[in-house]
């Protein structure tokens, strides 16, 4: 860090992405279908179609797997230190339990790994992006199969073999703590979530646990400079009133999501998780080999951050809010986005502090960024959109992670979502729009596909360009 800075030399800016989301091409290329390619109207709590339908814009998204090289060239001019993509699942093995890998779809990667090394970005892959394969859900119902540890392992072998000596930075699961609160889309599991035990869901989150675990070690052995890292859903719990009850709620609801980032980190299931699984009647299959397996734990911790809720122990206050994943009690003292998700830049502080007084590892923000309805203009000839709200969201959070650092946190890099339009994973519509590049696709289908820098595009260049210091200025 510098004196006009708060980042360090060497911080890693850039944007994400996933395949479902950006890519198209859903059946090029040799690519197999996966559960993004039946969930039309997103894919939390909506019903998934037997097999894909005309108004799933992911079909086709925004194209990425033709234009790949325009939008690398695009974050190229942003001054992009680092891009997070993830790799289909169904590209590399259409069905998941093939035994041999599809070449047509490892060259198409091999192809985005060439252009980003053109324009000198780091890549920062995801393995698995809630991109299980479609087969893998409906033959195995997906993690819930203690098979599926081994397609995982077979598959991400490849990937290291592959690419192992051109990408250092591998995440294994996008948001593994999502596996509980949307079973199809984040572990491929078929059966309906009414009919769906606890105990079941349970041995799935164990499964992809031990699948990570054993991953990380393969790594190791596969691509000793790799550094590998899990990837949670975060979420600052507040308590709703001062009642100690209140906030012996939040513990509670801290714990639920916090144990995948415990497990990962610390190689051990945590007692306050045991005592849950004794007090609900849950006895998990766990081999001593698992045990071992997961003794393997990662290198740095990464997140998405978007939002913080409260809550309460008092059942006639607890009023779910719109929103991510992992729902909750709305703020009363926050506004909200268009979506119901609660705008809260302290909340990425308090949860910088938390993982690493917590964990003591190296962190990464993978995912934050502003869900907006964008309106294209014309300035002095140009198109573009003015948008001066994500300019301030991404300021008033950026500002933030620049005090994390002055506590004493150790901070990787910032990859804003959905750095260019793409296709939301809740909702699945293109209306819902983070990037710094405007792609014209409306929630019809409809549109040129044609890309336009909007105004937030060269003010994140700029804060590139400083290091951060811009955002002081």
């Amino acid at each position: 860090m510098t004196e006009t800075t708060m980042f360090p030399e060497g911080f890693l800016w850039g944007g994400a992405t996933a395949a479902n989301q950006v890519e198209g091409g859903y059946a090029e290329g040799g690519k197999g279908l996966s559960v993004q390619d039946v969930l039309p109207h997103g894919g939390i709590g909506s019903p998934r179609s037997r097999r894909p339908t005309p108004e799933n814009l992911k079909l086709e998204a925004v194209d990425f797997y033709h234009r790949y090289a325009e939008d690398i060239a695009l974050f190229a001019r942003m001054g992009f230190k680092t891009y997070r993509f993830s790799i289909a699942w169904s590209r590399i093995f259409p069905r998941g339990d093939e035994a041999e890998p599809n070449e047509e779809g490892l060259a198409f990667y091999d192809r985005v790994l060439d252009e980003l090394e053109r324009h000198g970005i780091e890549p920062l892959v995801t393995i698995s992006h809630y991109e299980t394969p479609l087969h893998l859900a409906e033959a195995y119902d997906g993690w819930t199969s203690r098979e599926l540890i081994g397609f995982y392992e077979r598959y991400a072998r490849v990937l290291l073999e592959r690419y192992g000596s051109r990408v250092t930075y591998w995440l294994t699961f996008n948001e593994i703590n999502s596996l509980l609160h949307a079973p199809f889309m984040s572990g491929g599991i078929d059966t309906p979530r009414e009919e769906l035990s606890e105990q079941a869901l349970y041995q799935a989150m164990h499964h992809e646990l031990v699948a990570s675990a054993r991953v990380t070690r393969m790594a190791r052995e596969v691509a000793p400079a790799a550094r590998i890292g899990c990837m949670v859903l975060s979420m600052p719990v507040y308590p709703l009133t001062p009642d100690p009850a209140d906030a012996l709620s939040v513990m509670q609801a801290d714990h639920r999501n916090l144990v995948y980032g415990d497990v990962h980190v610390r190689g051990r299931y945590p007692g306050y998780f045991l005592r849950t699984l004794r007090e609900e009647g849950i006895e998990l299959e766990i081999t001593e080999q698992d045990r071992e397996d997961l003794t393997h734990t990662v290198d740095f911790v990464s997140f998405s951050y978007y939002m913080s809720v409260c809550e309460s122990a008092d059942p006639e206050r607890r009023e779910p809010g719109r929103g991510n994943i992992l729902g909750g009690i709305p703020n009363p003292a926050l506004e909200a986005s268009e979506w119901g998700w609660q705008i809260d830049p302290v909340g990425l502080r308090l949860v910088l502090n938390q993982f690493w007084d917590r964990w003591q590892k190296p962190l990464f923000i993978v995912e934050n960024g502003l869900g907006a309805k964008d309106e294209l203009v014309e300035v002095d000839g140009v198109r573009t959109v003015l948008d001066d709200y994500r300019i301030s969201y991404l300021r008033d959070h950026l500002l933030q992670v620049g005090e994390a650092i002055r506590d004493g946190v150790e901070v990787l890099g910032y990859t804003a979502w959905g750095c260019i339009d793409l296709v939301s994973a809740s909702t699945a519509q293109l209306s819902k729009r983070y990037g710094f590049i405007y792609v014209d696709r409306d929630d019809d289908g409809g549109g040129t596909l044609e890309r336009y820098p909007k105004k937030s595009f060269d003010w994140y260049a700029e804060v590139i360009r400083t290091n951060g210091a811009s955002l002081t200025e």
